[in-house]
């Protein structure tokens, strides 16, 4: 009798859980990744970093933009005209330090400045200028062009580590989300079965086949499983806030995760293709390809235009124009070599002091972000050392830890059938289930600690999956 009340009891309370898990709607870690991604602000936030290093690169070539320049200048007093001044030119600039330009003058009054005498109709003007000193092999408008598309890439390359950032850390949060779920399943079916525990063994009791002292065990054995299960609902609470702080609407809305929803419980191999760390082999990684290595890099490149540019300037300016000249702008032919208007501008500080002092820092700038370069491709190395090896390391406690749930679940039930048999107490009963609940808490923590090595790889090759 009594022994078909416990498996009555049971198969009720199986069919009711069963039912509650059957309801459940997961949040997987992989859509729970992606809409970190889509909707997060500071993912958001880290994809200016791109747009703004292609505005930057916009900028620059606008040095190289061709340019319409029209001066006018009148003055009239007493109703005598003094002068009439139009200029207008089309300039277009070269890579090097050559412009081409073309002008047209038009000048009239009383009082007119003879150099600026032209013809009736205008003197029309076409010809070149250049820097034959500083300037010709690299000038600002050349090095902000290279600087730009440099800083371009180096964008790229900080919008990989931004949003690796925040996708490793919206990983951990959902790892300890996970961990929490998992306690809480945890005591509650450990509830369950120490009150089922403590109706059979009432019923045995009043029935006269227990001693009445055992249900005072089994009451013990209620409690302390309910304020266990209590503590870490409260800390399940605490973690799945935590979650909620990153999960937004597209509109930048944050949500608030409902009562019904659950993490995903089994990552197995999936967490490898989402974070996209599967088959890391340290051996073949491309150190070089590192989000960081390479944002250093293109640093390092950046303060290399930067010094060339200063070591430029320890030439003298020399700046030379020529310029055809015709009053018949409409036809070539009328621009002869003997009319024509050349300037030649030179320039040069006689000790250099700041030229020289200039390249001196712009020096001290490339050597130190090569120090930076250097120091962190080591500190990178040691880094994947370190994780890869703690990933071997939890991997063989995982093994353990399962192997030891195992165990302890063999002696728990041993000893239950020693109890219906007489040959045990609902103590030993009690204290084996205390150790089964350590190990698998144990189990539950190695998890976890499992998971987030994982997430630490994936933060320190710094990947950013289109997958997700």
């Amino acid at each position: 009798m009594i022994k078909a009340f416990f498996l009555l009891l049971f198969f009720a309370l199986s069919s009711s859980l069963c039912a509650q898990v059957d309801s459940l709607e997961n949040l997987g870690f992989k859509e729970y990744l992606s809409l970190v991604k889509q909707n997060h602000p500071i993912v958001k936030q880290a994809n200016l970093i791109g747009e703004t290093g292609d505005a930057k690169l916009l900028k620059a070539r606008g040095g190289f933009d061709p340019k319409i320049e029209v001066d006018f200048d009148q003055k009239v007093f007493k109703e005598t005209e003094y002068y009439d001044l139009l200029n207008a030119t089309f300039k277009i600039p070269t890579w090097y330090g050559i412009d081409l330009k073309a002008q047209f003058e038009q000048n009239e009054g009383y009082y007119l400045n003879p150099q600026n005498t032209v013809p009736e109709n205008g003197l029309y003007t076409a010809g070149i200028s250049a820097s034959l000193g500083q300037g010709l092999w690299i000038n600002d408008r050349m090095t902000t062009l290279k600087q730009a598309k440099i800083y371009r890439e180096q964008a790229r390359a900080d919008l990989d580590i931004a949003v690796n950032v925040v996708l490793y850390e919206a990983s951990v949060a959902y790892f300890e989300w996970l961990q929490a779920y998992k306690k809480v399943k945890l005591f509650d079916r450990f509830l369950e079965n120490s009150q089922l525990r403590f109706r059979g063994i009432k019923s045995s009791a009043l029935a006269g086949d227990k001693p009445l002292i055992d249900t005072t065990e089994a009451t013990i054995s209620v409690q302390s499983r309910a304020l266990n299960l209590r503590e870490v609902q409260l800390e399940y609470t605490k973690k799945k806030l935590e979650l909620a702080n990153f999960l937004w609407l597209g509109n930048n809305i944050p949500v608030e995760l409902q009562d019904g929803i659950f993490p995903q419980e089994e990552l197995g191999f999936s967490i490898d293709e989402i974070l996209d760390i599967t088959g890391f082999d340290l051996a073949n990684f491309q150190l070089e390809q590192h989000p960081k290595l390479r944002s250093l890099n293109f640093k390092v490149e950046a303060l290399e235009l930067e010094r060339q540019l200063k070591a430029n300037n320890l030439l003298p300016v020399i700046d030379v124009n020529y310029n055809f000249i015709s009053s018949e702008g409409d036809d070539l032919s009328t621009f002869y070599t003997q009319n024509y208007k050349a300037g030649l501008r030179f320039k040069m500080p006689l000790f250099l002091r700041k030229e020289r002092g200039d390249l001196k820092l712009a020096k001290l700038k490339v050597q130190n972000s090569q120090f930076e370069l250097t120091n962190s491709k080591l500190e990178l190395q040691n880094k994947l050392r370190a994780v890869t090896t703690e990933l071997e390391v939890l991997e063989e406690q995982n093994k353990l830890a399962a192997e030891l749930v195992r165990n302890y679940e063999t002696m728990l039930y041993a000893e239950e059938r020693k109890y219906q048999v007489g040959e045990s107490s609902i103590f030993l009963i009690n204290s084996r289930e205390v150790k089964l609940i350590d190990a698998q808490l144990k189990q539950i923590e190695i998890t976890n600690k499992f998971y987030k090595a994982k997430a630490n790889l994936f933060k320190t090759i710094a990947t950013n999956p289109d997958s997700i």
